[in-house]
C-alpha cells in the first residue's frame, strides 16, 4: 500500500484519540452493501484486506501509525437512462389523459423512475486509505481530491462524534516560495526541481501555463515569471527518495517512491501478503513523516490558527 497522494491534516490541540476507541467506533460503522433502494453507502473495512467486508479489524496499527480504510458503494444510474424512462412515461400520460405534464409531476416521475431502476443498477466500489500519525498528530489521506478526503473525515466524525482537524496552514506562502525557487533555479530543505510546473496569473483565473517534462530553467519559463506569473504546482524530488508535485494548497500529488525506498521495504522476504503490507507501511509512513517535516520546515512551520 504505497500512497500516490498525500493530503495532510493536523489534529486539533487537546484532542486525543485512543486506537481502541477508534476500532470500536469504526466497528459500529462498518461497511454494509447498499440496500435495493439505496443509491450509495459508505462504511469502514479492513485496511489490509479492503475487499473483505466480513473482517472485524478496522484499524491496522504499526507503532505510532494507525491505518484505516473507507469503502463506498455507488449505484451506477446514468442520467440519460432515467431521462428516457421519464420521457416515455410523460408521453404515455399525455396521450392517455389528453393533458400536459408539468415540471412538478415530472420530478415525481423522476423519483419513481430512480426507485424502479436502482435495484437493477450495477454497483461501483472504491476505497480511500488513510492513516493517523499519532506522534505527529496528523491524518494522512491517500487522495488528491479534497471532496474525497473530506468524505473520509466526515465519516470519522460520524463514527467518533468529534474529529477536529484542519488542513496544513503554514507561515510562508507556498506559491510565493515555489515561485522564488523557480526564479533561483534551486530549492531548499532537501528538495530539487523536477521537470513539471503550473504557472498562473493571480489576477486572471483562466491564464494558466502548464509545463511538463521541460527544462524549467528555459528562457520561455523565465519570461512567464518576469511577466508576473506565479507557481501553483511544482514538480520536485526530495532527498532522491520521493518525487512528487507540490501545490499551493500543500497537497502532494503524483507521489512516486524511488527504487531505494521500495527496495528497503523488501529487504526481508515476506511469506504472507499481510507481512509485506506491514513492511511497506512501516517504510512508507516513516518516509512520509520526514517528507512532511521537510515541507513544514521549508514553509516556516505551521501557522497559528
Amino acid at each position: 500500500m504505497w500512497f500516490k497522494n498525500i493530503s495532510a491534516y493536523v489534529l486539533a490541540e487537546g484532542f486525543d484519540l485512543d486506537v481502541e476507541r477508534l476500532q470500536q467506533a469504526l466497528t459500529d460503522h462498518r461497511f454494509r452493501p447498499c440496500a435495493r433502494s439505496e443509491q450509495s453507502r459508505v462504511g469502514w473495512v479492513n485496511p489490509v484486506e479492503s475487499r473483505n467486508t466480513d473482517s472485524d479489524q478496522f484499524v491496522h496499527q504499526l507503532g505510532t501509525y494507525a491505518m484505516v480504510c473507507l469503502r463506498k458503494e455507488e449505484k451506477l444510474l446514468p442520467s440519460a437512462v432515467v431521462s428516457d424512462l421519464v420521457e416515455e412515461q410523460v408521453r404515455e400520460i399525455e396521450a392517455r389523459d389528453a393533458r400536459k405534464v408539468y415540471r412538478k409531476e415530472k420530478l415525481q416521475l423522476k423519483d419513481e423512475a430512480i426507485a424502479t431502476l436502482l435495484p437493477r443498477a450495477f454497483s461501483r466500489h472504491r476505497v480511500i486509505h488513510a492513516y493517523l500519525s499519532l506522534k505527529d498528530r496528523m491524518l494522512i489521506v491517500n487522495s488528491s481530491s479534497a471532496s474525497q478526503a473530506e468524505e473520509l473525515i466526515s465519516a470519522l466524525r460520524d463514527a467518533l462524534g468529534s474529529f477536529p482537524v484542519r488542513r496544513l496552514n503554514v507561515q510562508h506562502s507556498p506559491m510565493a516560495l515555489m515561485t522564488q525557487w523557480l526564479k533561483d533555479g534551486q530549492c531548499s530543505h532537501g528538495f530539487r526541481m523536477d521537470q513539471d510546473c503550473e504557472l498562473v496569473n493571480p489576477m486572471e483565473d483562466g491564464n494558466v501555463i502548464r509545463c511538463k517534462s521541460q527544462d524549467l530553467s528555459a528562457d520561455e519559463v523565465t519570461a512567464h515569471l518576469d511577466a508576473g506569473k506565479q507557481v501553483r504546482k511544482l514538480g520536485v524530488v526530495w532527498n532522491d527518495a520521493v518525487s512528487c508535485v507540490l501545490t499551493a494548497e500543500l497537497l502532494i500529488s503524483r507521489v512516486r517512491f524511488e527504487d531505494m525506498i521500495l527496495e528497503k521495504a523488501r529487504e526481508q522476504e515476506a511469506e504472507l501478503a499481510a507481512e509485506q503490507f506491514d513492511q511497506d507501511f512501516a517504510v512508507m509512513s516513516l518516509v512520509i513523516s520526514d517528507l512532511l517535516a521537510a515541507v513544514l520546515e521549508a514553509f516556516d512551520g505551521l501557522a497559528d490558527v
